[in-house]
């Protein structure tokens, strides 16, 4: 004798998957908005020239090698992101202080500081994976 299904089994059944599928789908992570903590890109990187050290960023001070410093087109000022370079696993902290870098592709420009902490003095160019961990303050 073959099993049935009642209407009353059926619409219950799928009462009970919407129920499911809607909880779960609450519980799953939004997407951060553009440069609020958590908004992630992936391209890759680059870094500035020693040529460059003294010249006046976006943000308005001098460039300085040393310091934990980076370039994004459109991320505002003082944006604290988290570099990771997808091929070392390598990390840093830096924060946005000019605008760059306009060649297609990249997503970011690092100081050279911070470029050696991830490994990427030697490739010049590198894959990388870019999160904000802390916006900019408001003015």
């Amino acid at each position: 004798m073959p099993f049935r299904i009642t209407r009353a089994q059926h619409f219950l059944f799928s009462i009970l998957t919407l129920f499911i599928s809607l909880s779960l789908f609450s519980c799953a992570g939004s997407k951060a908005d553009f440069g609020e903590r958590g908004y992630t890109e992936q391209g890759k990187a680059s870094y500035y020239s020693r040529k460059l050290q003294g010249r006046k960023m976006a943000n308005g001070e001098p460039y300085r090698r040393h310091k934990l410093t980076a370039a994004h087109k459109t991320l505002p000022m003082g944006t604290k992101v988290k570099i990771t370079n997808t091929a070392t696993n390598k990390s840093v902290k830096v924060k946005i202080t000019d605008r760059g870098p306009f060649v297609r592709g990249r997503i970011v420009d690092l100081s050279e500081s911070a470029a050696k902490r991830v490994g990427l003095i030697q490739a010049g160019v590198a894959p990388v994976t870019m999160k904000v961990i802390r916006p900019a303050a408001r003015n």
